[in-house]
């Protein structure tokens, strides 16, 4: 299992990848502009996270259409070696599929039903992230739908990096399942690395401790 950091902001990323437990950074324009920050301000936040030593970093292209798309990967990629995030739309397959046979990275992002991971498959792709959370709000089964993936695609070549979770059972039931890839966001991460009940119990070590040093 790998766990990411499902976020842009520095003091957050640094607090939490010095737990050891974490295997990247996730990114995407929508957790960038929760950070304050832009698709200008993405270079320097690379090299940042490479001065880290966060040895993965997804980064997501921008636009709707594939050549915007194929110039903001083209940008992206030359920043040094990353994982491309592409959505999982019309113009975003193609992108897909035509960065996989250049020899890129690339994981299908925003996706939510098991057709399209089989897509992610087929194309080659190294990973696709469906948003479990999300698929739920919107009265599908995120935890099945995700579970029906992995059953579908097994990991190779595709892994699937759930996203959109929303605690740390969503990681349990999915892990049980043979999910292997999982991105949090700030208070499911947090969960992860600092349980309350973890918390509360070495508190009464240390109680105990004080009473009979």
């Amino acid at each position: 299992m790998a766990l990411f950091i499902d976020a842009a902001d520095r003091r957050l990323i640094t607090e939490l990848w010095s737990s050891g437990v974490f295997a990247g950074v996730t990114t995407n324009p929508t957790i960038l502009d929760r950070a304050a920050l832009g698709q200008r301000d993405v270079p320097d936040l690379y090299a940042w996270l490479t001065d880290l030593g966060v040895p993965t970093v997804y980064l997501q292209v921008v636009g709707r259409t594939r050549d915007e798309m194929l110039k903001s990967a083209d940008g992206l990629r030359s920043l040094g070696p990353v994982t491309v995030k592409v959505p999982a739309t019309p113009a975003g397959l193609s992108v897909a599929g035509e960065l996989v046979r250049d020899g890129a990275q690339v994981l299908l992002t925003a996706v939510y039903h098991p057709v399209q991971a089989l897509m992610a498959r087929d194309l080659g792709l190294q990973g696709v992230a469906p948003y479990v959370g999300r698929m739920t709000d919107a009265g599908r089964s995120g935890i099945e739908s995700v579970i029906a993936m992995q059953r579908a695609i097994g990991t190779e070549p595709t892994r699937i990096l759930a996203a959109s979770l929303r605690s740390a059972d969503d990681i349990s039931r999915l892990a049980a399942a043979g999910v292997p890839d999982f991105t949090l966001g700030a208070s499911v991460a947090r969960a992860v690395v600092d349980d309350d009940l973890t918390r509360a119990a070495v508190d009464e070590f240390e109680d105990a401790t004080a009473r009979r040093p």
